[in-house]
């Protein structure tokens, strides 16, 4: 028999939503259809337009504009959802951002502005959703999710600067899960096999990538964005409970092969 996972009375708050392609609207979805109420931090007034009328599918969720990379403005965020809301129960950090120019190409080209943009976007932006994030959980604790890449560990022609941002995540994860494990809140991120958003286009050879994935993996498949949704949804239910610091792959078994 099915176990379903119920997250009626639960709210949260989802960073990195910015089209419908976005893996971070796909664990919205599932999210909202656990029961789930949510808030939106949008980037900038520049995707705002298309932000509203995509989570408008769930009803009438909060929205705020974040730039992530501001402490001041996630502060802010979170400012206006206790104002609102009182508590959160869990957070979905999926932020990250690369120069097109420092991918693709030798790794040793990136610039100093191409690094520390990477770095600052993709990695950086978990600790202050965290920091600011944690003092609004309840008691009883909550969990925070990211998302990461194999990249961290591995080389991936066209990657490049993004798998350090991807490792510097990683180690991120288990710092925070660290320091907030006291007060009962986890910390994990998801690694996703290769999916076809409209920022992993940009990459290059990310079509041989997916198609590396899909026939060396166990599973002989490429992963969907339902299976990160589901495990996503795992992660931050009571489901999870025992689990912090951990980095869960959903990538039919591609890590484990060694060709």
């Amino acid at each position: 028999m099915p176990v379903s996972i119920d997250l009626t009375g639960k709210r949260g708050v989802v960073f990195g939503v910015a089209n419908q392609r976005s893996i971070a609207w796909v664990i919205s979805q599932r999210l909202a259809e656990a029961g789930a109420d949510l808030a939106f931090a949008y980037q900038n007034e520049r995707v705002r337009g298309p932000v509203e009328k995509l989570v408008s599918q769930l009803g009438e969720p909060r929205i705020v504009e974040c730039d992530a990379t501001d402490d001041a403005q996630v502060k802010a965020v979170y400012e206006k959802i206790k104002s609102e809301w009182g508590s959160i129960d869990f957070i979905v950090h999926s932020v990250a951002y690369a120069e097109r120019d420092d991918l693709g190409g030798d790794f040793s080209a990136v610039s100093l502005d191409g690094f520390r943009t990477a770095l600052e976007a993709s990695a950086f932006t978990l600790i202050p959703v965290v920091k600011y994030g944690a003092p609004l959980m309840q008691e009883s604790g909550g969990s925070i999710i990211t998302m990461t890449f194999d990249a961290s560990v591995k080389v991936y022609p066209g990657y490049n600067i993004m798998g350090t941002a991807k490792a510097a995540l990683e180690n991120e994860v288990r710092q925070l899960a660290a320091e907030f494990g006291p007060s009962g809140i986890r910390v994990n991120a998801i690694s996703a096999g290769p999916l076809p958003t409209l920022a992993a286009r940009s990459i290059p050879g990310f079509n041989e990538m997916r198609r590396a994935h899909q026939e060396r993996s166990p599973l002989k498949r490429a992963i969907t964005h339902d299976e990160v949704a589901n495990m996503a949804l795992f992660l931050l239910s009571d489901m999870a409970t025992g689990t912090t610091g951990a980095v869960l792959p959903v990538d039919a078994g591609y890590g484990i092969m060694a060709l």
